[in-house]
């Protein structure tokens, strides 16, 4: 996977968690089609993808910024 299909999947990633763990849009949405009783899991799921996707995103800009920056030159 290259550095820009790596670091979209990790904006878009975070973002969709970041969306469903902190506003209530997806609990809303449950509740609306009577499927409330899935709430309490939602944590469980969530907050690791949220987790997991910041690493995503985190070793997409590292891998980034080294592309960018060249070799190291040595003194």
């Amino acid at each position: 996977m290259n550095d820009q299909k790596l670091l979209t999947a990790g904006i878009i990633g975070t973002l969709v968690a970041a969306i469903c763990c902190f506003t209530p849009a997806l609990v809303l949405l449950l509740g609306a089609l009577g499927l409330s009783v899935f709430v309490p899991g939602l944590d469980l799921v969530f907050l690791p993808l949220l987790a997991l996707s910041l690493v995503v995103l985190a070793v997409a800009l590292i891998k980034r910024h080294r592309r960018l920056s060249g070799p190291a030159k040595s003194p």
